[in-house]
């Protein structure tokens, strides 16, 4: 049965036990906790730690096991989105190193799965990114078979802004992109984490994704987005897409979350359903972001078990 959970990235300073006790005076069943370097934030959501795995001792372990077991709320998933093709070299060797410490971290607490990006060099097209990235990603994607970890790679395009352009920061933003992904690195531990709200801005039909690659769908973004047509019409589909995009908690946007459901349902999904909030309405302060969480299992908890 899906059931519902959180991205941690929402509340940045909260500790790891207060991520819990969040989930449980909601109702959320899992967390996908945010496992960046200690202060490196990067961008608005980076840099975000609630599990440090540098300093994943036996006495943090067995600490965080004993939460999951004292509260019921279950790890969904490790998550760092670095850019791990970066032009800027070092950015780019440092983001490989951490996300493998990421990956050897899993099975220290019992998990499974890591969420990531792929990046993207923005300043190059597919096909010149390409050689690179199967270069960076089979040492990757080895480990991560090594460990029996699943990466499942976000599907944002990482191109919203003038820092992003022209290509974005990370690749894997279409299905003929995933295909390629699968047949070249040839790995059934990669895997999607698959958030429906960017094939939204892109024109794209965000539920037959989930028919043709099921079996490759090992976690999911709960986010919803609006496209503001009046700012589209005037700046066009070629400008930055936040002048024209914006993020939305679960209902408040474009998607229809009855149909999403229903069709994820059907092919057989199974896992969590993450709510990521990047809605800028309700971040005022703690208590508004809490408060997102919790509209959000309210809306979302009419289609999913709970």
């Amino acid at each position: 049965m899906m059931q519902l959970g959180f991205v941690s990235a929402i509340l940045p300073n909260e500790s790891l036990e207060q991520l819990f006790a969040t989930a449980v005076s909601i109702g959320y069943k899992y967390i996908e906790v945010m496992c960046w370097p200690p202060s490196q934030a990067e961008r608005r959501y980076a840099g975000v730690t609630h599990i440090d795995v540098l300093s994943l001792d036996n006495a943090r372990v067995a600490s965080i096991k004993n939460l999951v077991q004292s509260t019921g709320v279950q790890i969904s998933g490790l998550g760092y989105y670095p850019n791990c093709l970066s032009p800027d070299l070092g950015e780019a060797e440092r983001s490989v190193e951490h996300l493998m410490q990421v990956i050897q971290a899993a099975p220290k607490l019992g998990l499974t799965q890591v969420n990531t990006f792929i990046g993207r060099d923005f300043t190059k097209g597919v096909d010149d990114n390409w050689n690179r990235l199967l270069t960076t990603w089979k040492p990757i994607v080895g480990l991560a078979e090594k460990c029996n970890v699943r990466i499942g790679i976000e599907n944002c395009p990482m191109l919203f802004g003038d820092d992003e352009w022209p290509g974005g920061k990370n690749i894997a933003t279409s299905p003929a992109i995933w295909r390629r992904l699968f047949r070249d690195l040839g790995s059934p531990n990669l895997g999607l984490n698959y958030d429906p709200s960017h094939m939204v801005f892109q024109c794209m039909d965000y539920l037959n994704p989930m028919r043709e690659f099921i079996d490759r769908i090992f976690h999911i973004h709960a986010k919803d987005v609006r496209i503001d047509r009046h700012k589209l019409n005037d700046v066009g589909v070629f400008a930055h897409p936040k002048l024209y995009h914006t993020p939305k908690l679960p209902g408040l946007g474009e998607i229809n979350w009855g149909q999403f459901f229903s069709v994820l349902g059907d092919a057989g999904y199974q896992g969590p359903v993450c709510v990521e909030v990047e809605d800028r309405i309700y971040e005022g302060t703690v208590a508004e972001r809490v408060e997102s969480l919790a509209q959000s299992y309210r809306y979302l908890s009419q289609f999913v078990g709970t």
